[in-house]
């Protein structure tokens, strides 16, 4: 089967929806199929176009087995709303001329992860004109996310923007995403439930059973020996709100507790700042590590922090927590309780320490909770062998393709 994959991010990014999208290319080009990405350079979580790629060149590579198209892109070291737009713009007029060309290779299939939605329109239209099914698959409700943030106000903007998203919901002949509220949101969206696919983010749960922590990796980390380890792993941006983690810190001075910040991103320069300024000598800060040291970073974690807004928990889905259940790490979850995140903390009871966002208190009571319980956690690697295992997931989706191309999975 022929594949196309057109998105904004893919590796050798390491978090976020490149990793994932990178993975699903590899793992389905492993299964035989033909597969073709069309991506822009890597450049997230920093926001900087990441050596040895450019951000005014295409340029064509092979990586596992896949056939990786870049196209130019505009990455802004500052972002503000209108330069993510122009972002996202730069991205969907680059893209068009290699899109138009895949037409003579007529594939079978178009998947086109979001975000950026802008470059979804043309997905929809180039499969038609060359007979593609096509499936438009949702790890974030950027819109939804946008305004929930501030980062737009209501009105006429707003408008315009549901009304474009209503339209590219319905060009594509599924939707997937990686949650069932997730789902849910898509039904109330109006797309038919004929349509709609659960495909959640995985964890490649071998790597992750009984990883021995490292005391060496937790000394280069900052952390004084016999303290407890409290970390955050992923990308620093607007949708995490990780100033109460410097609060949190402040208030637990105190304590032999170790805030370890893991990662990159558009807010890290603010929060090293914040840090620097309440003068606090608990907190620790390091650039992403290799995907390799992954596991043994989670596994050297005595609590995780999964940190998101009040209001976008279930428009955005941490795709950090896979592999901290897969770790069994003892995670607290800033959620509400009526989200997906919320809902899995009730019905799995003991798999992570569900707290109210952006509030301080809550934060600290939870972490001193999880750092109370026995690791690994039993509850939470059980959890993500038996439901988001890797080999478990894609599988399935592969699945969806057959069935949505009228194939079966012998041909």
């Amino acid at each position: 089967m022929k594949i196309l994959i057109v998105g904004l991010n893919y590796a050798p990014e390491m978090t976020g929806i490149g990793k994932y999208t990178g993975e699903m290319a590899e793992w389905l080009a492993e299964q035989g199929h033909s597969v073709r990405v069309i991506t822009a350079p890597p450049y997230y979580p920093q926001w900087k176009i990441q050596h040895p790629y450019s951000r005014f060149r295409y340029r064509v590579e092979v990586l596992n087995g896949v056939h990786v198209r870049r196209c130019p892109i505009y990455v802004p070291s500052d972002i503000t709303t209108i330069k993510r737009l122009i972002h996202l713009l730069s991205f969907a007029l680059s893209t068009f001329p290699v899109l138009l060309g895949q037409l003579f290779w007529r594939p079978t299939i178009i998947i086109n992860p979001v975000p950026s939605l802008f470059s979804s329109p043309m997905c929809a239209l180039v499969s038609r004109l060359c007979g593609a099914k096509s499936i438009l698959h949702i790890q974030d409700y950027e819109i939804d996310a946008m305004f929930g943030l501030g980062m737009a106000n209501d009105g006429l903007v707003s408008k315009f923007a549901r009304v474009f998203e209503n339209l590219v919901l319905r060009s594509f002949e599924r939707v997937s995403t990686i949650s069932l509220s997730m789902m849910s949101k898509a039904l109330e969206k109006g797309v038919s439930k004929e349509k709609l696919i659960f495909f959640p983010n995985w964890s490649d749960t071998s790597k992750f059973i009984g990883v021995t922590p490292s005391e060496q990796l937790r000394s280069e980390l900052g952390v004084t020996a016999g303290n407890k380890m409290v970390l955050y792993s992923g990308n620093i941006g607007d949708k995490q709100g990780l100033e109460q983690v410097i609060e949190a810190a402040e208030k637990l001075c105190d304590k032999p507790y170790d805030f370890v910040i893991v990662g990159d991103g558009a807010g890290k320069d603010k929060l090293k700042t914040l840090a620097a300024s309440k003068d606090l000598k608990n907190v620790h800060f390091a650039s992403l590590l290799p995907f390799e040291q992954l596991p043994i970073l989670l596994a050297s974690a005595d609590c995780h922090l999964v940190i998101q807004k009040r209001g976008v928990a279930d428009a955005v889905l941490p795709s950090k927590l896979t592999n901290i259940l897969a770790v069994g790490g003892n995670a607290v979850i800033t959620a509400e309780a009526d989200t997906e995140l919320g809902i899995l903390c009730s019905e799995y009871a003991g798999i992570a320490e569900l707290v109210e966002p952006e509030d301080v208190d809550a934060l600290i009571d939870g972490i001193e909770c999880a750092l109370k319980r026995d690791t690994p956690n039993k509850m939470a690697a059980d959890y993500a062998q038996e439901n988001i295992d890797c080999e478990k997931v894609l599988r399935n989706f592969e699945r969806e393709i057959f069935s949505l191309c009228r194939l079966s999975c012998s041909d």
